[in-house]
């Protein structure tokens, strides 16, 4: 059968209705934009129309992006360009720091990178001389070399709080294996709007992975291990959640207090239903079990919270007369092995100016 008249025209062709418009076996080709059907045994010599197999990829639960996201996303990258491209880092935002590692309190709206670049700079500056006045001969310090700085984690552009910079190789290498065994323990604040959950404590697990659009979605539990458009595989994605205040009614609980989990589990295997309704302004604990990518504002969109200023998921942009540049999640804590000392480290990031107005401190 010779090409479809909709090939010459330019019109695209259903190939669902394709395969069930008669009972000839046929196979969709794609020419660009345009979509045509021709026999199977018919030969196309000259043609450089590819052959696709169709087949049947895991559905994503959670929405696609919200068509003002784009816009705003825009905006605020090209705002925490110009803030990083100037942003020195203080002493003030340095948590700790041995002779193998430090940690700083990354502020928001600025990107790991610059947080670093900043940080390679300050230890590569000579340290300041004393006692000298003018015309005093100074000899020129022996040449130091460059720092080996890495950075063993990293935040989103809007995440504020913990990051960890390693000052070797090796060290780095170490921390990352730990990290990848999920040997280090983090918590999250997050602010959220939504409806009032009825749990004060929760795990969410669910897959995890990009859809044919690029967009990190929620998949179901029973769809890890499964192949995604592009070749990309479904991964597994594990979070807990505490409730810590509801419309500033609360109080504030230190992390790792309990070790078991409490409360139910959610095993996500359906898109969640979500409330018309968003009236209430909820303070959460996050425990990531994973380290997926978005992980825990993923999770908190479908549990029907999502954070505060997130629009790319389904944030409030605008919340009682007030506009929000950028989302409410902090990196509140983190935990592990030293990776040369052996000993516990436990880092802590000062809590934001919102999470202490929401919690009243």
């Amino acid at each position: 059968m010779p090409l479809m008249s909709s090939l010459r025209s330019g019109l695209l062709f259903n190939p669902k209705s394709a395969f069930h418009a008669t009972g000839f076996p046929k196979t969709v080709l794609f020419l660009k934009s345009t979509i045509a059907m021709v026999d199977e045994a018919e030969p196309t010599p000259h043609s450089r129309i590819d052959l696709i197999t169709p087949q049947n990829y895991p559905v994503p639960l959670s929405p696609q992006l919200p068509p003002i996201s784009k816009q705003i996303e825009l905006s605020r990258a090209m705002s925490a360009s110009s803030k990083s491209s100037l942003f020195s880092l203080s002493r003030a935002d340095i948590l700790y720091e041995d002779e193998w590692l430090l940690a700083v309190n990354k502020p928001q709206g600025i990107y790991c990178e610059s947080v670093l670049s900043s940080l390679t700079s300050a230890l590569a500056l000579p340290s300041p001389s004393d006692g000298l006045t003018e015309g005093t001969k100074i000899s020129l310090p022996e040449p130091v070399p460059e720092p080996e700085l890495h950075l063993a984690n990293r935040l989103d552009r809007d995440t504020s709080g913990v990051m960890v910079i390693t000052k070797s190789h090796k060290v780095a290498a170490k921390l990352v294996k730990a990290f990848t065994d999920h040997k280090v323990r983090k918590t999250y604040i997050a602010l959220c709007v939504g409806s009032a959950p009825q749990w004060g404590k929760t795990t969410v697990r669910s897959g995890h992975g990009r859809s044919k659009f690029g967009a990190w979605r929620v998949y179901a539990a029973s769809d890890v291990g499964r192949t995604l458009p592009g070749g990309s595989v479904i991964r597994d994605m594990e979070t807990s959640f505490e409730v810590l205040s509801i419309n500033g009614k609360g109080s504030f609980k230190e992390p790792f207090e309990s070790t078991n989990n409490e409360g139910f589990t959610v095993v996500v295997e359906q898109k969640a239903v979500r409330g018309d309704v968003m009236e209430d302004e909820i303070l959460v604990r996050a425990y990531p079990r994973s380290g997926r990518t978005h992980q825990i504002r993923l999770h908190c969109q479908y549990l029907g919270i999502s954070i505060k200023g997130d629009v790319k998921y389904e944030g409030v942009y605008e919340w009682r007369d007030k506009i929000y540049d950028a989302h409410q999640l902090h990196a509140e804590s983190m935990s592990f092995e030293h990776p040369v000392t052996g000993m516990q480290t436990v880092l802590h990031a000062p809590l934001p100016l919102w999470a202490n107005q929401t919690l009243q401190l």
